[in-house]
């Protein structure tokens, strides 16, 4: 079986809970690789997948014998289907931080279920402590946004428009490997500098301005986020005097907390 649906599994157990519906796509995807609209169900018998048409050729393919995953085609179930999902399940949990009330009054309805828990973010835990190959996609996620800084550097002129550096860093991130953009880039020029999440307009590059740039781009799914000041041509005193105290209190308080990791 999956290792992490295993994990979870035994986690349920300890808390006397018998069954999940998981339905967030991002703890889908963190458990199971599958990256399409579809519900987790982990029953008393089996871990199926139900999802629709438009993806069940791609999610048979993502998924291998070791995952140990039913898939179902939501068109051949009926309501008697959905009601023996958890039939000997007197508790089921589900995730309480990404399920409406709407929708939790219809997971009582359609799975008949006794008592629907919450789980206390079981799989959001469980995420927190990255394997060796997560870290090497957040790495590599990393190295993408260095790279695009540098580009930045070479590429910025006077006359350029925000919109265009914006467009530019999605641009190099998906001809560079990224899947694209972890968040909305933020280019904010001048004036607009001051507006910590400026939404990039047509507002030109001008000789003396300051730019904030605030980009990040996803890797299989692991998302990285830079921000960085950058100075076009001649820089003022009082510009300078400023930066250089944000900067050394960052550097004091990453210190801070090395010292602190430490111990």
């Amino acid at each position: 079986m999956n290792e992490r649906i295993r994990w979870i599994r035994n986690n349920l157990k300890s808390q006397n809970i018998q069954g999940m519906i998981i339905s967030n796509p991002i703890n889908i995807k963190y458990l199971t690789n599958i990256e399409a609209e579809g519900t987790l169900l982990l029953t008393l018998r089996e871990n199926i997948y139900i999802t629709d048409d438009r993806y069940i050729e791609n999610v048979k393919r993502t998924l291998t014998i070791e995952d140990d995953i039913v898939v179902t085609n939501i068109k051949d179930l009926s309501l008697e289907d959905y009601e023996n999902f958890f039939m000997f399940c007197e508790v089921v949990g589900f995730e309480e931080e990404y399920v409406t009330y709407a929708k939790y009054k219809e997971f009582m309805r359609k799975y008949k279920i006794h008592e629907l828990v919450e789980t206390e973010g079981i799989v959001e835990k469980q995420r927190q402590i990255k394997d060796e190959e997560e870290i090497s996609y957040l790495r590599k996620s990393c190295e993408i946004t260095d790279n695009c800084f540098l580009h930045l550097l070479e590429y910025i002129k006077i006359g350029m428009t925000e919109k265009e550096i914006a467009y530019e860093v999605e641009k190099y991130f998906k001809e560079n490997g990224a899947e694209g953009t972890s968040f909305e880039t933020i280019v904010a020029s001048g004036a607009n500098s001051s507006v910590p999440h400026w939404v990039p307009a047509d507002r030109e590059i001008a000789d003396g301005d300051i730019i904030i740039i605030d980009m990040g781009c996803k890797y299989n799914g692991y998302c990285s986020d830079m921000t960085r000041t950058i100075f076009i041509g001649n820089i003022t005193e009082y510009a300078k005097d400023v930066y250089d105290l944000v900067l050394k209190n960052q550097k004091l308080a990453l210190s801070e907390m090395k010292e602190r990791c430490k111990h």
